[in-house]
């Protein structure tokens, strides 16, 4: 008699009896937990902060992302996602500013489709990179293929047999058949180590590579036309066999913020995780 009770009380009331098998996480919990993981200090004036919603929002699901494009956050909603791990800015700057932004209808669209869908959008840059090895690197890595090729000490350097620059194109074109690089050097200029300097890190970082004897060639994502293009430039009139490839930003990273969702999937059991590809920005005629 007892169980029959008990089981006429589950049919009517299931959530008493199921509610505690499934805790509620808010999306600043996670996020906290997910820091930790990086096993990082903690990062001064960082950017990887909450840029929309609230962070007492219960998690239904997770997307990681380059980019939380609208492509990206429809996809999230029909996903039943609502925290969005982009890696880089969701309004267009750095610092995700929106002041300049309060008359313009693309901002307000875009804003308004995260408020009505209580998305919460969490940027996670500085940390991810601070995971030992850079975790944006341990991706490319892997889509690349260059697992085999990674120096032992530092994840940035990679060794090749000697090759052709043209022959590493080939490498990575493989990888990236959609996609234009953008190259500066002689195509037959023999190389063996490559630095791997992914996204806007700026002019100085891939200069400061190139300096150095053994590096042949930096794999880089993007700078303004009249850096590190004129310098290697100049450095090969000037009789240098040195050489730089741009793959573009979201190539040079993207596959970072898979492996995101793979690394976070060994500690996040309990909660959907979706990787989404926000795909390139422009396309080349």
């Amino acid at each position: 008699m007892r169980t029959l009770v008990h089981l006429i009380l589950i049919g009517f009331f299931p959530a008493l009896f199921f509610a505690q098998d499934t805790p509620v996480v808010t999306s600043g919990e996670l996020i906290k937990t997910i820091i930790e993981k990086t096993g990082s200090a903690e990062v001064p004036n960082t950017v990887d902060v909450i840029k929309e919603g609230d962070p007492e929002t219960p998690v239904t699901g997770v997307v990681t992302c380059m980019f939380a494009t609208m492509e990206v956050l429809q996809e999230a909603v029909e996903k039943n996602c609502n925290l969005i791990i982009t890696h880089e800015p969701t309004y267009y700057n750095h610092l995700d500013q929106t002041e300049q932004f309060q008359e313009d209808s693309v901002f307000l669209e875009k804003q308004k489709f995260i408020k009505d869908h209580k998305l919460v959008i969490w940027r996670f840059h500085d940390y991810i990179h601070r995971i030992q090895p850079d975790g944006i690197v341990t991706g490319m890595t892997e889509k690349l293929g260059w697992e085999e090729n990674r120096d032992a000490d530092n994840p940035y350097k990679f060794t090749f047999p000697q090759i052709t620059l043209k022959e590493l194109l080939k490498n990575i074109k493989r990888t990236f058949p959609e996609n234009g690089f953008h190259v500066v050097g002689n195509p037959e200029m023999k190389l063996s180590t490559l630095m791997f300097v992914p996204g806007a890190s700026g002019s100085s970082a891939h200069i400061r590579q190139l300096r150095k004897k053994e590096v042949d060639v930096v794999v880089a994502g993007e700078v303004p036309q009249w850096e590190t293009y004129e310098y290697v430039r100049d450095a090969n009139t000037q009789g240098r066999k040195k050489a730089i490839v741009f793959i573009g930003h979201i190539y040079s990273e993207g596959s970072g913020m898979k492996f995101c969702a793979d690394w976070m999937r060994e500690f996040v059991t309990d909660i959907p995780i979706h990787y989404i590809d926000c795909g390139s920005s422009y396309w080349t005629y």
